[in-house]
């Protein structure tokens, strides 16, 4: 009976329908198609990367060769990223493959990218895990080199985080991102002022929250809310315990900078 349900079902609507003999062959015939499933009404479901450790330490082995040699504080930080995440045994010996395999000329980084984009799926708060560990390699010899940084702006417009966002989290990290060919201001929203200079040599509050000097009370507040909302370890989900160790990282920075400024300012 099963593959007959569509044909009597489809040959009765279409008979229903025209009230013509026609009809119901007409429904037939779309009922048998059914029948054997040469329809699909549901929308084929991406691809979704099977870990995101693979695309992830492809792409880091692809920003270390970037600016042509791996360097030992690149591969420095890699070590310490593959120790900070647990990986197993296994584990590690696959990430290191994808290392190697990113740093080949033959490596796609495009497919990297689009990987890392269906594991965030959309969320911003996931995007945000995975720009900070890549800041990492970014700036692992103190300074970014524009072919690194380059790579790392193809991978946050595939995810939709603008520049000023990667901007405020550099700044957590106590890094200054300057966008290539033009000024930046940390305001929330845009602007071409200069981002403010760090004070005493630390990581400047103003920048970590993303806001200029003169912000009002009510501004810093919005800004503030904007960022916990964003980079709130409890809203990721199952991700890696590293991952949300790096939220919970940066939530306390948040909270850290926002206090400093209201204290500084006399706000409330």
């Amino acid at each position: 009976m099963k593959g007959w349900l569509g044909k009597i079902i489809g040959a009765a609507v279409g008979l229903a329908l025209l009230r013509h003999p026609l009809g119901l062959l007409f429904g037939l015939l779309v009922g048998h198609m059914y029948d054997i499933g040469g329809f699909s009404f549901s929308r084929p479901r991406p691809r979704v990367a099977r870990s995101f450790v693979d695309p992830l330490f492809g792409l880091i082995g692809a920003m270390a060769k970037a600016d042509g040699r791996v360097s030992e504080s690149e591969i420095a930080a890699v070590e310490q990223l593959m120790q900070r995440m647990g990986l197993s045994a296994a584990q590690r010996h696959e990430a290191i493959a994808c290392f190697n395999a990113g740093k080949t000329p033959g490596f796609v980084v495009d497919r990297a990218i689009r990987d890392l984009r269906s594991w965030c799926l959309g969320r911003r708060d996931h995007a945000y895990v995975l720009i900070d560990v890549l800041l990492d390699v970014v700036f692992s010899d103190g300074q970014g080199t524009e072919p690194r940084m380059q790579l790392m702006r193809r991978m946050c417009a595939a995810l939709g985080v603008q520049e000023r966002e990667i901007a405020v989290l550099a700044a957590m990290k106590g890094h200054i991102w300057n966008p290539a060919g033009q000024s930046y201001s940390y305001r929330h929203g845009g602007g071409t002022a200069a981002p403010p200079p760090p004070q005493n040599g630390g990581t400047d509050p103003y920048a970590v929250l993303g806001v200029e000097r003169g912000i009002d009370e009510r501004g810093l507040k919005r800004a503030w809310r904007k960022l916990m909302s964003e980079h709130h370890p409890d809203k990721l989900g199952d991700v890696p315990e590293l991952l949300r160790q790096r939220a919970e990282q940066r939530a306390r920075e948040i909270n850290t900078a926002y206090e400093r400024i209201k204290a500084e300012r006399g706000f409330r």
